[in-house]
């Protein structure tokens, strides 16, 4: 956590040299563990986490906001917490969202992941809250394949919306770009997703490709993937610009049909209990 902790520092002075505003660092970036035993004896709370409060500093330095993706501990001690903060200028953390979709999947050739052996499902979305770059609704990494999600975050105000990641790579490699674009256009928002890449352990590695999307659904910054990762931190930067989000909501209206779309769920949910 501590070599962890120093290459997000370095991001910072990156971050910080290039003029930004806010810093968005990947999904897990205090650790990602090589087992479920091992995931959950390494959280700590935000109060007593090196890494939370050496960001904490760097954003109070830096009078920069950062977003952050980190482990905190669940209730009973089996579990974690997999949350992603919001630590603002003044270095105090303000905001918080526990992952509400976790990562059970089998992948073909690839890696069998089950997420929930040691993360416990946060129950709730966190409404949208401003920031000095625009109302900002966060989410986490599996979070992305539901739009029904990013949907409501939208309704409630978003203007930019977060999938902090570690995609594995064969699934970045076929849907990482395509549903980062979809959300985007789909909710006429800014998309900023920044990811982990290269490996963690003999078990993981991540695909990597943090991307920024336009609410037009184009690709306004990308950093470097796997495949030519050198183990150097890397940003991209690219601008929010409100007027032009708000010029495509206008001119690009969408009016979901609430009256038979909530009506169907609530049939479904009603089937359900059923």
């Amino acid at each position: 956590m501590s070599h962890n902790l120093a290459q997000c520092q370095i991001l910072v002075r990156k971050a910080v040299a290039a003029g930004a505003k806010a810093l968005f660092l990947p999904e897990a970036c205090d650790y990602i563990a090589s087992s479920p035993a091992e995931t959950v004896s390494l959280a700590r709370s935000t109060e007593e986490s090196p890494f939370v409060k050496g960001l904490q500093q760097e954003a109070s330095q830096a009078k920069m906001p950062i977003n952050v993706g980190i482990h905190e501990p669940a209730t009973g001690g089996k579990r974690v917490k997999n949350t992603l903060i919001w630590i603002d200028e003044g270095g105090m953390v303000t905001q918080r969202y526990q992952k509400l979709h976790l990562f059970d999947v089998e992948i073909k050739g690839g890696p069998m992941l089950r997420e929930s052996k040691s993360v416990e499902p946060g129950s709730s979305i966190l409404p949208p809250f401003p920031t000095n770059l625009g109302s900002m609704g966060l989410m986490i990494c599996f979070d992305l394949r539901f739009p029904a999600l990013s949907a409501r975050i939208r309704d409630l105000g978003a203007q930019i919306i977060t999938y902090p990641s570690a995609f594995t790579v064969p699934t970045g490699k076929v849907h990482w770009e395509t549903l980062l674009r979809a959300r985007a256009i789909e909710t006429q928002s800014y998309v900023i997703a920044a990811a982990q890449v290269g490996a963690h352990n003999e078990k993981r590695v991540s695909y990597g490709h943090s991307m920024i999307v336009d609410p037009w659904g184009k690709v306004i910054a990308e950093a470097g993937g796997v495949e030519e990762w050198k183990g150097e931190p890397e940003i991209s930067v690219g601008e929010v610009d409100l007027g032009g989000l708000e010029k495509v909501r206008r001119e690009m209206p969408l009016h979901p049909r609430r009256d038979v779309v909530d009506v169907v769920e609530t049939d479904r949910e009603s089937e359900r209990d059923a």
